[in-house]
């Protein structure tokens, strides 16, 4: 995905979770933040950070911050993507250019955003057709949706999640406990007990990590849904991007550590 009319600015403080001061030509701006998480470790007074120009005229600010340099002392700045809503697109195009078998998940005929099943609501739902001479388990014939794939096809759910925390090159998730994220996960390996796929994506907004963790240290109890969903054949997956200061790539997986 790209980004358009992009500009630097220096970071100067956040005065809540949705917008920030900034300094831009020697002037002093505040601006949306694309992500409501906390952030502190990114968002230090004096770095860079990079602003799209909004094309809302109505809008009380005209600039979203989207990227950041992370400060790391010893080392060159690390790019690293902000923006919350980055992850599903870049995701979605993904999957839409055919990618998914990369991650282990099939070319899908129907690709669906924001589907939901029972009680849950999840980031896609996707539907792939079966080959000649492919068997379908019982448990898949008798729980599977009404859709195009009728009875010769395998359908299932993608939960994607956004990762901006790193700690010495190892992508951490969350950076802040998430009760929702830990439900998500629950949902998901009752999906699988339906006879979905199931899978958790967790897309690194960030290049050169040697591995993905939960970050047991902040939420265990997401760690512990997580261990458990993968226990319950829940896939989970850890794609790190390539970043600019205008665009976000995914690019490939890295281990994930659980």
């Amino acid at each position: 995905m790209r980004y358009r009319e992009i500009c630097p600015a220096v970071f100067l403080a956040r005065p809540n979770r949705f917008v920030a001061q900034v300094e831009r030509n020697g002037r002093v701006e505040t601006v949306h933040v694309k992500n409501t998480g906390r952030c502190k470790e990114l968002l230090l007074p004096g770095c860079t950070v990079y602003l799209e120009r909004s094309g809302n005229p109505a809008r009380k600010t005209g600039f979203d911050l989207v990227a950041v340099e992370k400060v790391r002392p010893g080392l060159p700045p690390l790019l690293v993507n902000m923006d919350a809503q980055a992850p599903n697109k870049v995701f979605g195009e993904w999957m839409a250019a055919g990618l998914g078998e990369a991650l282990g998940l099939p070319r899908p005929d129907l690709l669906r955003p924001e589907k939901t099943w029972g009680n849950s609501r999840f980031d896609f739902y996707w539907e792939k057709s079966r080959g000649v001479g492919e068997v379908e388990t019982d448990v898949l014939r008798e729980t599977r949706p009404e859709g195009l794939c009728g009875g010769l096809g395998l359908r299932g759910f993608v939960e994607v999640k956004g990762c901006t925390l790193e700690e010495d090159g190892l992508a951490l998730f969350p950076d802040a406990p998430t009760l929702r994220g830990a439900k998500h996960l629950r949902e998901l390996a009752a999906c699988r007990e339906a006879g979905y796929e199931a899978a958790v994506c967790f897309v690194i907004q960030m290049a050169g990590m040697s591995a993905f963790s939960p970050n047991d240290r902040t939420d265990p109890e997401f760690g512990r849904a997580l261990r458990a969903a993968a226990g319950a054949g829940v896939k989970v997956l850890a794609v790190e991007c390539a970043v600019t200061q205008d665009s976000l790539t995914m690019t490939r997986l890295v281990p994930v550590r659980l």
